[in-house]
């Protein structure tokens, strides 16, 4: 007799470290095929995920969401049991709970949002050392958050994009996006509803540059309007950057990311 198809929609938290990113890639380990295995193993057939948000190489993430259909009989505490029992320890899954078949984690989702974390202080860290990006010069975090209110909105993001960026348009829209100082702790969060290849991190570049006197407030508007990459800063490194929340519809009801961030050690949140 053949068993009904069930799908199934996972919370999970990684450190990016060690993984060229979330997009399966032969070869090379990647977090989706790390989830892939052990879910597979548990369900006792090919399990295939698809995630919410492709994080590149390096980067982290508190709260990917990511679903997978099965056919194998097992409690949902099964699953996340499971799978944590034969991943390796920078992946854990968090949560799992049974979704409507017409439920898709990345299609669903209405806006994700990434936080860029900065360690600014005279010493490099240790701890940290690939969880933040390390500035030793002073930033004015109130400078960089009046300037990055120029990309709330719906615009052309061409500036902030990286030029291998697959993206049919450059049009995005950012609901929100700060930049708030918490000890030697700065943090940019950005909410949009999708995100370009190196967005985030090439807007954190632009900001940072803001924040040291590189570069006027007024001159994101400016690059934000040149449409031009050569306009804009660097890419800030990789390891700063988290997947910090998806947001879906209330109806769906998932639970929070129950994760401590790693910063908590530095500024007690």
């Amino acid at each position: 007799m053949n068993r009904a198809t069930r799908r199934i929609a996972v919370g999970l938290e990684y450190d990016g470290t060690r993984y060229a990113g979330w997009q399966q890639q032969p070869g090379l380990a990647t977090i989706q095929d790390c989830l892939q295995r052990a879910l597979s193993a548990v369900a006792d057939h090919e399990v295939i995920v698809t995630g919410a948000g492709r994080t590149d190489a390096g980067v982290h993430a508190v709260a990917q969401v990511a679903h997978f259909d099965t056919t194998a009989e097992r409690p949902l505490r099964g699953w996340v049991l499971g799978a944590n029992s034969r991943l390796p320890a920078d992946i854990a899954v968090n949560w799992a709970v049974d979704a409507d078949a017409a439920f898709h984690a990345r299609h669903a989702a209405l806006a994700r949002s990434y936080r860029y974390c900065i360690l600014n202080r005279a010493t490099r860290p240790a701890l940290l050392r690939d969880r933040v990006c390390w500035l030793r010069a002073p930033l004015d975090a109130a400078a960089m958050h009046e300037a990055a209110q120029a990309l709330v909105g719906e615009h052309d993001f061409s500036s902030f994009r990286a030029i291998e960026c697959q993206s049919a348009t450059a049009m995005r829209r950012v609901d929100a996006i700060s930049v708030r100082a918490d000890g030697p702790l700065v943090t940019v969060e950005v909410t949009a509803n999708a995100f370009l290849h190196h967005m985030v991190r090439n807007i954190a570049g632009t900001l940072i540059e803001v924040g040291s006197g590189e570069r006027g407030a007024g001159s994101v508007a400016a690059t934000l309007a040149a449409r031009d990459r050569t306009q804009a800063g660097i890419t800030a490194p990789a390891c700063g950057l988290y997947l910090w929340r998806v947001r879906y519809a209330d109806a769906f009801a998932f639970p929070e990311a129950p994760g401590i961030p790693p910063w908590a050690m530095i500024t007690g949140a």
